[in-house]
């Protein structure tokens, strides 16, 4: 039976080839979507995963995102420093800057100030450069897209200057990170130049990066900062999910994606559910003679879900191949870097056309099951 259910899907090679498309373009514009979606919502949190030499932030309590933070005075580090269960702590300043390039050209960025004596939080991997030349007189070093936006394709040149907020900078070396959720520049300096560079204010520090003592808990020695200092202390992990549910809830990202995703889902269903519709009304002749033979109304089911899984199979493999390519295509291009399929747009693409398939056959098949086997016969 299951040979002359592939006999019959594949007889006629038009709506064959039709069922195949409905289900390859909802898979690939599922799949593609929630990927986009979910690498964008992650680069909102990126700046906090490059920092992985310290597990507590420090903030004011009214942080929303990571690149929204008031600034704090600088008598908070002792405070923070002060506490049981904190092995060290250090200043961190991030905050907008303006860059002025030797032909004249403006561009915004995101200024990084990093503590002094220690880096802490410094970019892990450099293309070119070395962390060390940091501590040289007005040194920065700039992220590879913040360079390729600043100087196009020309290759990396050490040591060319150029102006922010009218202070002099010597580029000393291009690093890789996370893409930021904003396009800009990323510029990572140390503290005292980033208070240099920055324009004066009261107070400058926007966090403190912190460390507990060996066998304390993180989670635990953030809260007892929070008790006694009166900030907002959060371990890196809590801070990253904290940055993402602010964009989710704060932004229109989550609907356009979700409407994507959605008509995705419905055009699937809806072109594979019209499709295997027809081509089961069109069967019926063939339907009607196996029943008469004495075929059962569960063996037919079983024919259909054969068939429409065959149509599924194909249809997901080639719309996640589809996406794959796409993504291997733009992986190179500096404004969709860190954007990649994911394991749950893998899955859970799998899972909606599975339901989509498992919809359409049952559709499908009821008028087959309360098919007459007599009724084939009369004409």
């Amino acid at each position: 039976m299951n040979r002359i259910a592939l006999r019959m899907l594949m007889g006629d090679r038009g709506k064959y080839l039709g069922l195949i498309f409905g289900v390859t373009f909802a898979t690939h514009l599922m799949s593609q979507q929630v990927s986009i979606f979910m690498g964008i919502v992650s680069r909102t949190g990126n700046a906090i995963l490059d920092v992985r030499d310290a597990d507590i932030w420090v903030m004011d309590e009214r942080v929303r995102f990571v690149d929204e933070a008031p600034p704090m005075p600088d008598s908070d580090l002792m405070r923070v420093r002060g506490v049981p269960g904190v092995s060290w702590a250090v200043p961190l300043y991030k905050g907008a800057a303006r860059a002025r390039l030797e032909d004249g050209e403006v561009r915004n960025l995101m200024l990084t100030g990093l503590d002094d004596a220690s880096l802490v939080g410094a970019p892990s991997h450099l293309i070119a450069g070395r962390l060390d030349d940091l501590r040289r007189p007005d040194a920065v070093i700039l992220d590879t897209a913040g360079y390729e936006w600043m100087w196009g394709k020309e290759p990396y040149r050490l040591g060319r200057t150029f102006q922010i907020n009218d202070r002099r900078a010597v580029l000393v070396g291009v690093c890789s990170v996370g893409s930021p959720f904003f396009s800009v520049p990323q510029v990572y300096t140390r503290y005292s130049n980033a208070l240099r560079f920055a324009p004066p204010e009261r107070n400058a520090m926007t966090y403190v990066l912190a460390s507990p003592r060996p066998g304390e808990d993180p989670r635990l020695v953030a809260e007892r900062i929070t008790e006694q200092t009166g900030r907002l202390a959060l371990t890196r992990s809590a801070f990253f999910w904290k940055t993402i549910r602010y964009f989710l809830s704060s932004t229109g990202i989550p609907v356009n994606f979700g409407v994507t995703i959605a008509l995705g889902f419905l055009v699937g269903a809806a072109v594979t559910g019209q499709t295997l519709y027809l081509f089961t009304i069109e069967n019926l002749r063939q339907f009607g003679a196996l029943k008469a033979m004495g075929v059962r109304n569960g063996r037919i089911l079983r024919m259909i879900l054969l068939q429409a899984t065959v149509v599924g199979g194909l249809g997901y493999g080639l719309g996640v191949g589809m996406t794959a390519i796409f993504f291997i295509t733009t992986g190179q291009v500096t404004h969709l870097a860190g954007l990649a399929m994911t394991p749950v747009a893998f899955l859970g693409t799998g899972l909606a056309v599975f339901v989509i398939i498992l919809l359409t056959s049952f559709i499908s098949a009821r008028k087959v099951l309360a098919l007459e086997p007599a009724v084939v016969f009369r004409g």
